[in-house]
């Protein structure tokens, strides 16, 4: 299992990407650096990412820092220990409030380990992470590539992902989140940097960063 830990295994994907497929490396110019953006595995790690879903990048950033401020250090048990009317200051959705806490009491509870299902192999690590309450496909995926660091996976779900393909492929309409995954095994076992790629040719075009985690 490749495991992605620097800009050095960035550049190694990006130029086996140009092997492998031909059609990427217009893509591939107009997208220009590829950002690493890797955070530690975990509690705060993947709360970051249920934060950061379905809200613009400035919501997102603003919750995050009251979440921060509010528990000092976000670690599972800070969290839960927050109190009703902090918790509430934070502008959490009742979803994602729902499911920071769930999160928070299984790792707590000592039943699951962030750190250690981060190096699972891949379908193994989706089946456990997307059996919490809360935590879809999308979630499980982006948790594991930034903060697992692994190298195989493509968040065809991502609706920035599927404009991007579009416009980069002249499609007529945006690819769904199978026709997508299904177009993204051909770049493994580097799917994960052609995501990132992608991201930022959509940024490119686009002017504003729909990488979903800072």
């Amino acid at each position: 299992m490749k495991i992605i830990q620097s800009t050095t295994d960035i550049e190694a994907g990006v130029s086996a990407l140009r092997l492998i497929d031909p059609r990427l490396e217009p893509v591939i110019e107009r997208a220009g650096e590829i950002p690493l953006r890797l955070n530690e595995a975990g509690f705060a790690g993947l709360a970051h990412i249920i934060v950061s879903q379905m809200v613009s990048r400035a919501s997102a950033d603003a919750i995050w820092r009251r979440m921060v401020a509010g528990t000092e250090t976000m670690t599972a048990e800070r969290f839960l220990a927050v109190d009703e009317a902090t918790l509430s200051s934070f502008g959490l959705s009742n979803a994602k409030r729902t499911t920071l806490l769930s999160l928070a009491e299984a790792v707590a509870a000592g039943e699951l380990d962030l750190i250690e299902l981060s190096q699972l192999e891949p379908t193994v690590a989706m089946q456990r992470l997307t059996a919490l309450k809360g935590i879809g496909p999308w979630t499980a995926e982006v948790y594991l590539m930034f903060c697992g660091g692994h190298a195989d996976i493509f968040p065809a779900g991502d609706v920035a992902l599927q404009a991007a393909v579009m416009h980069a492929f002249a499609l007529d309409v945006r690819p769904s989140r199978n026709e997508l995954a299904e177009k993204a095994l051909f770049w493994s076992p580097w799917q994960s940097v052609a995501a990132r790629i992608f991201w930022a040719y959509y940024a490119s075009i686009t002017r504003r960063d729909a990488l979903p985690i800072a």
